[in-house]
């Protein structure tokens, strides 16, 4: 069995208030990788998107949702060969 280990980061926390707004915050920020950040009386067609505070439009968060993952090409090991070419 193995054991969950924490993560040095804060973790995001859910928040609802009674009118039915849910925020996801993340350091006191909003912020939201899966989805809608902040859910205005519930009502998911209201949604926003905001990551580190910031509030992005559904393209914009899309984008830099996509480009999260993944290595540099200077740390992948498959480019590495491609640059010792251009090293002294």
């Amino acid at each position: 069995m193995a054991k969950s280990e924490k993560t040095p980061f804060p973790q995001s926390k859910r928040l609802k208030k009674a009118d039915g707004t849910i925020a996801y915050v993340w350091d006191n920020k909003l912020h939201n990788w899966e989805g809608h950040a902040l859910i205005p009386e519930g009502k998911e067609k209201l949604g926003e998107y905001h990551l580190y505070g910031i509030k992005h439009t559904k393209e914009e968060w899309n984008e830099a949702r996509q480009q999260r993952e993944g290595l540099p090409y200077y740390k992948n090991q498959s480019m590495k060969a491609h640059l010792s070419d251009y090293r002294n």
